[in-house]
């Protein structure tokens, strides 16, 4: 279903242990994420601060000039602690392997992880390489080298500098 967006095709593999399971599929009109699903024989056991690879069954073929990015699911990061270890984790157009998941448990109680179940989301995104050119200055912006925090903490904090 299209929603006014531009759409991409992306090549899809289901791999054997995959085979029952859904492609990544948008669940919303307007969703920007494909959930990902775990593609696995036994539930996992994921305990307080492990983290694990959890397959997804598909591998893919992007386009040059796009890159896949690997998201957390919101759900599960506010009510479980269970988030993407590096998110977002990229998958590059030349990758050609099974589509991994590192999840991480972030609370202190243990989360299982079952066969369908929605583990992640999957955005795809155009990218540009830079071409990197030195000079020996930057140009003058208002906020210059301010780091960290340098342009307020909260909403609505006057706070500069």
């Amino acid at each position: 279903m299209m929603t006014g967006v531009e759409g991409v095709e992306i090549k899809v593999v289901r791999l054997a242990h995959g085979r029952d399971l859904a492609l990544p599929d948008y669940a919303t009109a307007a969703a920007a994420g494909a959930d990902l699903l775990a593609a696995i024989d036994q539930d996992i056991e994921l305990g307080p601060l492990e983290r694990r690879i959890v397959p997804t069954g598909i591998s893919i073929a992007l386009p040059v000039g796009f890159e896949a990015q690997v998201r957390p699911r919101s759900g599960l990061a506010a009510k479980n602690g269970i988030t993407v270890a590096n998110a977002p984790g990229t998958i590059d157009a030349d990758y050609r392997g099974e589509v991994g998941v590192i999840l991480v448990n972030l609370s202190k109680e243990s989360f299982r992880i079952s066969r369908g179940m929605r583990i992640a989301q999957l955005v795809v995104a155009r990218h540009a390489r830079a071409i990197w050119r030195e000079v020996s200055a930057l140009d003058e912006t208002e906020r210059g080298a301010g780091g960290f925090g340098s342009t307020g903490v909260a909403a609505g904090s006057s706070t500069r500098g």
